[in-house]
């Protein structure tokens, strides 16, 4: 099916319009999106067209029921221009591990990988050359069968729509240590890329803002003890020396930065310790002196330097040198522009589309 994708070009591009040095965040979408269909138990007509809107019929499931899942990836610029991927088929792996837990069809690794770099051959001149930036990718799938009723749905769309995106944080963040909102629970959705855990996660986030922080630090459902994760980010603590993340036990979604990170971390000789640590730890460390950096880690914000943690009537205040985090940061983006040795087959590079036609 993957050599079968079909190709329309726009005749209205829209790239002549765009400012790389001043992209709004999540606004500005590229000229075309993949799309496929699944339709009597298989995916079908696999294709690249022009982006529009999606006919959706007022009973699709996926708005009654929540059928909706999606990755974060991005497309950089290499030597010689060549568009780069970063570890897609493990954005592969984890779409499919969402897709089984919300109780919707596989795609194949093939074709999710082969749809990404095809959709990025196309818009490889939407890439932004700016440090930091890169074509934001959006793949998702989402039940589009009109029927009112609780099943699985039998009819889905699996679509990837693209969007250039400059750095998302610019400095150093706050984050606020929820105590009465949860994320997920252990045998909720919280590995799985669901839409509904973002949608839960909107009120707290915005509660936080409104408090002066960044984003929420989700602590678990049980006794509201145990770090977890940032609302769009893994997290890691600096202690002692010694880097600590929270242990992906079921509620955690397992981020493939930080899977590269946690590499990177131990090829530069620091003790990685994946375990659960609760907040009261933290709270523990910073008095002690013990806690050095913060930083989390996700596709969109890559590596986010942590300021300070709130929690209760308390501030944590982490330390204004951030060595590990920065060093983290710059091997990342080097790695994925290729100004720096990819010694782990991490990056893909892909195809230009040349020729675009029906």
């Amino acid at each position: 099916m993957e050599s079968q994708i079909k190709i329309t070009k726009t005749s209205n591009s829209g790239l002549k319009d765009i400012d790389f040095d001043n992209i709004p965040l999540g606004t500005v979408f590229t000229d075309h999106m993949f799309v496929c269909d699944y339709e009597n138990g298989a995916w079908q007509n696999p294709r690249i067209e022009p982006l529009k809107l999606i006919p959706t019929h007022p009973a699709a499931m996926a708005l009654h029921y929540g059928q909706a899942i999606f990755e974060g990836m991005k497309a950089t610029v290499g030597k010689d221009n060549t568009p780069l991927l970063f570890r897609p088929e493990e954005n592969a792996k984890r779409f499919n591990h969402s897709a089984a837990r919300m109780g919707m069809p596989q795609v194949s690794e093939t074709l999710f990988v082969e749809a990404v770099k095809r959709i990025v051959g196309v818009e490889h001149a939407w890439i932004p050359p700016q440090d930091g930036s890169a074509l934001y990718l959006r793949p998702f799938m989402y039940a589009d069968e009109p029927f009112i009723g609780m099943r699985a749905a039998t009819s889905y769309k699996f679509i990837v729509i693209c969007s250039p995106a400059g750095p998302f944080f610019t400095k150093k963040i706050k984050l606020y240590a929820e105590t009465e909102f949860i994320r997920a629970a252990n045998g909720g959705t919280g590995e799985a890329k669901a839409a509904g855990n973002y949608a839960a996660a909107i009120l707290p986030t915005e509660k936080a803002k409104a408090k002066g922080y960044d984003q929420v630090l989700w602590l678990d459902a049980n006794e509201h003890k145990y770090v977890q994760e940032v609302g769009t980010m893994n997290i890691f603590f600096k202690v002692n020396g010694r880097f600590i993340t929270p242990s992906t036990d079921g509620s955690i979604l397992k981020g493939i930065t930080r899977d590269s990170v946690i590499t990177l971390l131990k090829d530069k000789g620091f003790e990685v310790e994946e375990r659960p640590i609760t907040i009261d730890e933290v709270v523990q460390f910073s008095k002690e002196g013990m806690l050095e950096e913060a930083f989390g880690t996700g596709t969109a914000v890559a590596i986010a330097m942590v300021e300070a943690i709130g929690y209760k009537d308390e501030v944590i205040t982490l330390p204004q040198e951030n060595p590990v985090s920065h060093d983290m940061k710059t091997t990342l983006d080097e790695i994925k522009t290729q100004k720096r040795e990819d010694q782990h087959g991490w990056i893909v590079p892909v195809p230009i589309e040349e020729k675009v036609g029906s």
